[in-house]
Parts: structure tokens; sequence; C-alpha cells
């Protein structure tokens, strides 16, 4: 590989979700250790669980509810101002809702199309399906590379023999930063690369740690 020649990593968020935020913050930390490039692509967990809301708790219905404006905003702006857009429009949402706390709120998405440079006009797609076409063929597009057990965030690599490795994850709070953000990817890529390996896992007893 050129010196000149970056690997692409093809990564699925839903705005929304804290636990891809801190994904994010990590592979942009890896962006600066290894020689990668990250294109960005929306998936959402409103899709994802829209056949099985009768199953989820009241409160987990409601941050699906207001999950459908943010995705529907990304997308939107995709389609109208390209796909360079997408990663700068995230950190933005993400920086409002995550750090910031001010959450999926009509105010916060706003403010983050202003901090990304956007239109403020992009905000009348919250509310609108004209893009949702658009939108789950690119959750499609992620989470046929998985398979329906997984949520946010997908993760898609070159593998050894050129077809993509897919896998969910990693979860991971605070976000490593440096060579331990580097130790984490190389040990993501020998895991996920490895013939019949499926998941590893822990219970949590952390929230996520914004930095």
């Amino acid at each position: 590989m050129s010196v000149s020649q970056k690997t692409p990593v093809d990564f699925w968020f839903d705005p929304v979700c804290p636990w891809a935020w801190m994904t994010s913050r990590w592979v942009l930390e890896v962006e600066k250790v290894r020689d990668i490039e990250v294109r960005w692509h929306v998936m959402s967990l409103a899709v994802l669980n829209e056949d099985k809301l009768d199953e989820l708790p009241e409160e987990y219905r409601e941050i699906l509810a207001r999950a459908w404006a943010p995705v529907r905003v990304v997308i939107a702006a995709r389609e109208l101002h390209g796909q360079e857009v997408v990663g700068p429009l995230y950190t933005a949402l993400g920086t409002r809702f995550h750090n910031g706390g001010e959450g999926p709120t009509r105010e916060a998405i706003a403010g983050a199309l202003a901090d990304a440079g956007l239109p403020a006009s992009l905000l009348e797609h919250a509310d609108s399906d004209r893009y949702d076409v658009e939108l789950r063929a690119s959750h499609k597009e992620g989470i046929d590379k998985v398979g329906q057990d997984v949520g946010t965030p997908v993760i898609a690599v070159p593998g050894p023999d050129g077809e993509q490795i897919a896998f969910f994850g990693p979860v991971v709070t605070p976000a490593p930063k440096g060579e331990a953000a580097a130790r984490l990817w190389d040990g993501t890529l020998l895991v996920a690369s490895t013939p019949g390996f499926y998941e590893i896992k822990r219970t949590r007893t952390q929230d996520p740690v914004f930095d």
C-alpha cells in the first residue's frame, strides 16, 4: 500500500446513541495513529426496532420516537449537500446531544446545523419522510453486513481476501486516545478477521464518559 493510500473504514451511526458516539470518538483517534480514513453512514435505531416496539419499555419507545428527527436531517444534508458533510454534522450533533447534555431536541439539531455550517432550512426535514427511502437504504447496507442481532455502531473494513469484515462496536468508555486507541483498533481487527469469531461481551458497569 502506498503512503498516500489509506484504508477505508465505513462507520454506521445513529446520532442519539451515546455508545456509538463513544466509539466514533475512538475511531477518530485511531485515524490519527493508523493509516485509515473513516467514511460516515447513517443507520437508525428507530428503523431497527420498528417491528418490535410492543416488546420495548415505554422509556425506550420514547427515545426511538425522538430518534427519527436527527437521522432524517443527516440524510437530507447528505442528499442535498454531499457525503462530505455527514461526518462534521454528526460531530456537531453528538457534541450537543451527549457532551453538552442537550439531547436530540429541535434546538440542539438547529444549533448543530449552524455549528457545521449547514443551512437552517435542513431542520424542516426532521418531520419529513422525503428521504426515508435513502435513510432505509443506508441503514440496510450497514445492518446487512452484521445481521439484525446488533445495534449501532457498525464498522466495516477491508479483509485480507478483499471482502469487507464488519462488526458491531466496540463498546468502550471513555474513548481511548493515542496508542491506547491504536492497540484497541489492532486487537479488534485481529478478532474480527478470525474465521468463525462472533462475539466478546461483558456486563457494562459504567455509563458513557464524555470528555
